[in-house]
């Protein structure tokens, strides 16, 4: 396992008001959801990477604004048809 060392400046953690603790898992959550957003991690990898399960990940997606589901109309429309 890679393990990464992150500094950040006191300030932005009291203005997120959020614990060392809770500052961890939120960065993660981040990370993971910015890198699954970019197409670089599966749903499942990324909820991996968060420390949640995957149901819980893609429910989290839409709090932060993000597709839960990266196909195209066309891409549907020929699921559909093929179904």
């Amino acid at each position: 396992m890679y393990q990464i060392t992150l500094s950040l400046p006191d300030e932005t953690a009291l203005a997120l008001h959020l614990s060392p603790e809770q500052l961890a898992q939120e960065i993660y959550l981040l990370a993971a959801i910015k890198l699954y957003e970019l197409g670089k991690l599966s749903s499942g990898t990324a909820a991996n990477l968060a420390g949640i399960p995957r149901v819980v990940f893609l429910s989290k997606l839409a709090d932060y604004g993000v597709d839960t589901f990266r196909l195209k109309e066309a891409e549907l429309i020929e699921n559909l048809a093929n179904a």
